[in-house]
C-alpha cells in the first residue's frame, strides 16, 4: 500500500469524489481520501491522501487555498456561477476604477453565507440535492479570511482575479456578493484551484499521467512523504530501546529523547510545543506535543501503519 500524499490536477468534468474513485483502480488500493470538494466545472490543485495520509485529510482542509477565478457582472443565476439558471441580467454601467474598489473592498476577514448549490451538509442531507428538489433552507452565515486579492485583467463584463483565502471559502458566493455591492450583480464563470497549502498547480498530475508513471515505475517519487508535511516542528529521535512507547502511541520524557533536529542539523533547544517523531531507523511515527503538567511528550497525530 502507498502512504503518503499525491497533487492531483482534477480536470474539468470529474467530481472530487470521481478523482478518488478513479485513484484507487489506477493504484490498486481503497484506502483513499480527497483534502476538499471541487466543483465538477473548475479544475485544479485537488491534494489526494493515500493509505496511513488519510488522517491527514482534515488537517491539509485547513490549509489557506489559492484561485484564479473569472467574475461575469451583470448576470445572476440561482449557483452562483455561469452553469446555473439566470436570474437577473443588467447593464454593467460602473466604471473600472468604482469595480476595482470594490472587488478589494472584500479583503480580510468577514462573514458568507454558504451557497444552497454546495455539498454543505445539513441534517445529513447535502444544500445541493435540497437545491435541486426546490428547497431553499436558512444557511448560518460563516466567518472566512480573503488575505489576497489580485485583479489579473479587466475586460467589463469580465473580471479575472487572483484569490487567496481561508478554508470555508466558497468562490462563487465571493462573486456574486462582489456583483450584489457593485448594484449589477455577479456569477463565477471559471475556477482554477491554484495552490492548496504547499501544494502547486504546476506540479499537479493529471489521472492519465500518473496511470502513465504507474506503469513507468516512476511514481514514488512523486508521492509527497506525510511526514514532509510537517517539516516546520523539529523532530525527535527515540532511541531503540524505548520504541515500543511510541509502536504503542504512548507518551515518552526528555530521558527517552536519543537526539532532536531541525532543517537537518541536530540541535540542542528547549521542549518544543509540536515535534515529529522517529526511531534510530528512521521510521516516521507521528506528531507529539509537549503537555507541561506532565513534563512529556504526548501524540497529536499517529501515522505509523503496520503492514499485515
Amino acid at each position: 500500500m502507498i502512504h503518503g500524499v499525491i497533487n492531483v490536477y482534477k480536470e474539468k468534468g470529474f467530481t472530487s469524489h470521481d478523482v478518488v474513485a478513479k485513484l484507487r483502480g489506477i493504484l490498486k488500493q481503497k484506502k483513499i481520501g480527497h483534502t476538499g470538494t471541487l466543483d465538477p466545472d473548475a479544475v485544479g490543485v485537488l491534494p489526494v491522501c493515500l493509505g496511513s495520509a488519510t488522517k491527514l485529510c482534515d488537517m491539509l482542509t485547513d490549509r489557506n487555498k489559492e484561485y484564479i477565478a473569472g467574475l461575469h457582472l451583470g448576470c445572476v443565476t440561482d449557483t452562483q456561477d455561469m452553469t446555473g439558471k439566470v436570474l437577473r441580467q443588467c447593464q454593467v454601467q460602473q466604471q473600472e476604477e468604482e469595480i476595482r474598489k470594490v472587488i478589494m473592498s472584500f479583503q480580510g476577514v468577514s462573514e458568507q453565507i454558504p451557497p444552497m448549490y454546495s455539498a454543505l451538509k445539513v441534517n445529513g442531507r447535502k444544500l445541493y440535492e435540497l437545491a435541486r428538489e426546490g428547497k431553499e433552507i436558512e444557511r448560518k452565515p460563516r466567518s472566512i479570511q480573503i488575505t489576497e486579492i489580485e485583479i489579473q485583467e479587466m475586460q467589463i463584463p469580465i473580471v479575472r482575479m487572483r484569490v487567496v483565502c481561508s478554508k470555508g471559502t466558497y468562490i462563487r458566493t465571493l462573486c456574486h456578493d462582489m456583483g450584489e455591492k457593485l448594484g449589477c450583480g455577479g456569477a463565477m464563470e471559471s475556477l482554477i484551484r491554484s495552490r492548496v497549502g504547499e501544494f502547486m498547480l504546476e506540479d499537479a498530475l493529471t489521472l492519465g499521467q500518473i496511470e502513465a508513471l504507474r506503469d513507468k515505475g516512476g511514481l514514488e517519487e512523486k508521492i509527497v512523504r506525510i511526514d514532509a508535511l510537517f517539516q516546520e516542528y523539529p523532530g525527535c529521535i527515540i532511541e531503540n530501546q524505548w520504541k515500543r512507547l511510541i509502536e504503542n502511541g504512548n507518551g515518552f520524557g526528555k530521558e527517552q529523547i536519543f537526539k532532536m533536529f531541525h532543517k537537518g542539523e541536530e540541535i540542542q533547544m528547549e521542549m518544543p510545543d509540536k515535534i515529529r517523531v522517529y526511531d534510530e531507523d528512521g521510521t516516521f511515527y507521528g506528531i507529539y506535543g509537549w503537555v507541561k503538567g506532565k513534563r512529556r511528550f504526548e501524540p497529536i497525530k499517529m501515522f505509523l501503519t503496520k503492514e499485515s
